[in-house]
Formats: structure tokens, sequence, C-alpha cells
């Protein structure tokens, strides 16, 4: 190679790896050869199975963030059998199935690090669209690997199903962190869930576990059903019928709030009792328009979180295995990737897709 020229993917680290990624903002996902690093010391490399796909890929594809460098191999749902271990590794041996989130590496020194919360270090590197220690950009999960730190693996309990479990890597944790944090896991509460979808669905479930009441918020009548039968939510509101909203003001202890599309939040806000919370884990790519006498009226509380710690992933997993907690999933081959794009931003998925990796990956 020519001083002071880049490497290709291909060829800036030693491993050799295959999966999709998009080149540009069309968001087209194609046959891509890229590379690992070798394992590491403090490493583990996982053959991936399977991979979710998150609403945050279809973001980052298409640059809706305006922040994506291409070419972007997508997905922070993994999950897989560890195949390789570094000399250091204590937490895991060849063999065992575990998974990867969101992040693959953290500054391991700042205040957020120190309390276990790494989703919050400001040197946080992302399992895709990220650029790791060495300078080079880090790829996700639609691919046949991946080597990451031990710290940032997630171990899966036998009772976990790896498809079905996958999305709670991300969707999972999305909700579970800020239930946790916000007081919103106590028996007895009541919990609003806007949006029935990757992420509200599985917080439904949680919910549930948890022992509180749960009420499903949606624009659509038509999933009324599912949300009650299905997941098991006690109530349903249509946020488009006033007097359903008017009927059930003040009787919301917390909502969780899922909606990545533009939408008014005032009405969600006078559903909350006085000292309630709503949490926006969603991700509207254009700003919401805020009240804040609702706000000042009730002293209520509007918070955003943002996944959640290592240690709050493996508690999540382990809590959601215990309680038979897993996503309702569709699972896909890899070449049908971009029909569930299409099929994800018209919201039609019930209510994860996931990618069967390991019987559809193929550089051939």
């Amino acid at each position: 190679m020519e001083k002071g020229k880049k490497a290709s993917p291909e060829d800036e680290h030693p491993r050799k790896a295959f999966g999709w990624a998009a080149r540009d903002s069309t968001g087209v996902l194609s046959p891509f050869k890229f590379s690992r690093r070798k394992n590491g010391d403090t490493d583990v490399t996982l053959r991936i199975l399977y991979c979710g796909i998150c609403h945050s890929d279809l973001h980052c594809i298409k640059n809706e963030w305006a922040n994506t460098v291409y070419p972007v191999l997508p997905g922070h749902e993994i999950v897989g059998v560890i195949t390789d271990v570094g000399s250091k590794v204590n937490k895991f041996k060849v063999g065992d199935k575990a998974g990867v989130g969101c992040m693959v590496n953290s500054c391991r020194s700042c205040p957020s690090c120190k309390q276990e919360s790494e989703n919050y270090c400001g040197g946080l590197i992302l399992t895709y669209n990220s650029i790791d220690t060495d300078g080079t950009m880090t790829y996700g999960g639609y691919s046949d690997t991946i080597v990451v730190k031990e710290h940032f693996v997630v171990r899966f309990p036998e009772s976990m199903p790896l498809d079905k479990g996958a999305p709670l890597l991300c969707a999972g944790i999305t909700v579970y962190t800020p239930m946790k944090y916000f007081g919103l896991s106590e028996p007895g509460k009541h919990l609003g869930v806007v949006g029935l979808g990757g992420l509200g669905h599985v917080a439904v479930k949680f919910g549930k576990a948890f022992g509180m009441k749960v009420t499903v918020i949606s624009t659509s009548p038509s999933k009324q059903k599912e949300a009650t039968e299905s997941l098991g939510a006690d109530e349903f509101l249509v946020s488009r019928d006033s007097e359903q909203l008017k009927a059930a003001m003040g009787t919301m202890d917390g909502i969780i709030n899922t909606v990545s599309a533009v939408h008014d939040i005032a009405p969600l806000i006078n559903l909350l009792k006085p000292h309630g919370k709503m949490i926006m884990v969603g991700a509207p790519d254009k700003p919401l328009q805020l009240h804040v006498f609702p706000l000042i009226m009730g002293g209520r509380i509007l918070a955003g979180s943002c996944i959640g710690g290592m240690k709050d992933t493996q508690e999540m997993i382990d809590f959601a295995a215990k309680h038979n907690v897993s996503a309702d999933i569709e699972l896909v081959r890899i070449d049908y990737v971009n029909k569930a794009m299409e099929r994800l931003a018209k919201g039609d998925v019930r209510y994860r897709f996931v990618i069967d990796i390991a019987n559809t990956l193929s550089a051939a």
C-alpha cells in the first residue's frame, strides 16, 4: 500500500469478514467485503447467528440524522456463538451464546463509566458508524463475525431464544432502563406506552412482568386487540380520540414514549398524574413542540433515555429470561433486508425483523 493511502475496509484488518452495507443515502444494502481486527487479549469473537433490524438502522442508512459515514454496515442487536477468546478474558469461553448491543467500547474512566452508565460516556464507541480507537470505522451485525471487548458482551441465558432475544439488546434495554431508573417498575403503578412497535411491544411485556397496570396509546385502533389480547395490556387509548384522552387525564404514573415520528406530546403529558414522568426513547428527526404549562401546573417531568449500561443490559436479559419476555419477530433472509427496510418505514412489521444471518448470509 502506498504511504499515506488509507487501507480499504477489506484490507485494514487481518480477519476477512462479509456482510451487507449501504453505500449512499438511498439506503440500499448490498454485499460488502471488509475485515475485522484480530482477537486481542481482552476480546471475544462471535460468529453471528441473528441480528435484529432497528429503526435506528433505517435512519442511519438513509443519513436521516446527518451523521452517516459510508459505507455503513448496520446492526446492533447481535446474537451469536463465541469462537475465540483472549488470554485475559474470564467471563466467556468458546461455545458460549452471547450478544452485542449498541456499543462496543467507552473510555472506562469518566464519571459515567465509573457509575456503570457507559452509554453516557463522552468517548462512547457505537457498534456501527462510529470511529474505533484505532481510527477505523465500526461495522455492525449484518455480517458474519464481530470482535468486541469482553466488557461489552452480554451472556445469553440458556432459556432465552436467540432469535427472539436479539432485539432486546436495543429495544429491550431502551425501555427497561428508564422504567428502572424513573421508578416505573413498581407493582401496581400505572404505565402508559406510546406507540406499539418494536420498542413499545417490549415495554408492554416488561411492564406486565413488573406487575404494573399498562395502557397502550396508539394512533391505530386496529392494534387494540393485539395490545390487550396478545401482549397483555390492560387498557388501550386511541391518541386521536380526544374524548378517550380526556377521560384518562391524570391517571398515569409514567409514560414511555417510543414514537420516532413527529407527534403532539401535549395531550400525552396531560395523561400524567401530578409528578408523573414521560420518558422519550423514540428519536424523531425533527424537533417537537413543547408547551410547558402542563409540566409546570402538574409538577411533571419530561425526560429522555438512551439504551443502558452493560450491567443493566445483563440484568435486563436475565430478568427477561426469568419472566419469559422476548420480542415478537419476523425472521427474514439477508437478501430480504431492503424489502424489510421498506416495510419498516411503513410500520409494516409485528414487531421486529430479525435477520437469519447463520443460514442466509453467504460470501459466495
